[in-house]
């Protein structure tokens, strides 16, 4: 059967489809390090299944790291990363790569390489030495193309795109590869607006379409309160908080994570959380906040 992959609505309204097939992803007492120095300590967590999830911190408290052990990048010194009740790190890579994609920090294509290519090279988890390029691959990379809206970028170098232009190139490859499990590493840095709003669009489009459980790292707290089904608050390598954005998302958490004072009203598009930081010269909002925001 074919998917039709024609997207011509975020679907932020609609419900996600059931994620019952989807591999379950979780940390258990999970310590991180580089060297000597811990990042993240005795953690636990479980990924929603088919759901946005949305990692918040201040820099440094562990949120990228977290996401490359999530990733199978890097390696606990304790605990473990789980995939469907197996630790990752035990699992074969190629079996990891068909069930877990990654999209991290300004990733870099070698010089001259086509879009076309790039999205091509997520197709690598389902190719062996006896079954390489098949029309189920060129079926793939065409609708990822399609799906993220850089067809006719094919041929075009990626290092001659604009910065959104590039993010949706990245993106189309990890949508080629065709993973249950999405996860992006700050996908709206260096963008600007526009493009941002592009980026997360596209993300919840990929969700909302086939169920995807996504995981992102955001800076931007409104628009992780917009686009997330479940916000994941860190501080000091720790899980300060987690859930839906309009239960987690309050001032005292933004003043606890974010050493940041501020006001939570309500965003009047969406009704999610709408944080208003305060400063020495704006200590405090002109007009009323929203009653019970």
């Amino acid at each position: 059967m074919t998917v039709e992959l024609t997207i011509t609505d975020t679907g932020l309204d609609a419900p996600p489809p059931s994620a019952a097939d989807h591999p379950e992803l979780r940390a258990e007492r999970l310590r991180l390090a580089y060297g000597e120095r811990v990042v993240v300590d005795d953690l636990d967590l479980v990924i929603p299944a088919g759901r946005i999830s949305v990692i918040v911190g201040a820099n440094a408290c562990g949120k990228s790291t977290l996401l490359r052990a999530l990733a199978r990048l890097l390696n606990p010194t304790a605990g473990s990363v789980q995939l469907d009740g197996r630790a990752i790190h035990s699992l074969p890579t190629r079996q990891v790569a068909r069930q877990v994609g990654i999209l991290p920090q300004a990733p870099v294509a070698p010089d001259g390489l086509t879009v076309l290519d790039l999205v091509g090279r997520g197709r690598s988890p389902h190719q062996t030495w006896w079954r390489q390029w098949s029309p189920d691959d060129e079926r793939a990379v065409t609708e990822a193309l399609a799906a993220t809206g850089v067809t006719e970028l094919a041929d075009r170098p990626v290092d001659e795109l604009s910065g959104g232009q590039r993010q949706r190139a990245w993106i189309a490859m990890a949508v080629a590869q065709q993973t249950p499990v999405l996860l992006l590493d700050e996908p709206t840095t260096f963008l600007d607006l526009s493009h941002q709003i592009d980026v997360l669009d596209l993300v919840v489009d990929l969700n909302r379409r086939d169920g995807r459980t996504v995981v992102m790292v955001l800076h931007d707290l409104n628009q992780a309160c917009r686009y997330a089904d479940h916000v994941i608050a860190m501080k000091g390598g720790r899980i300060v908080a987690q859930g839906e954005p309009s239960t987690v998302v309050t001032a005292d958490l933004v003043d606890e994570v974010f050493d940041v004072r501020c006001e939570v009203s309500v965003d009047p598009l969406t009704g999610t959380p709408l944080v208003i930081p305060t400063s020495r010269h704006h200590p405090r909002p002109l007009v009323p906040v929203a009653a019970g925001a």
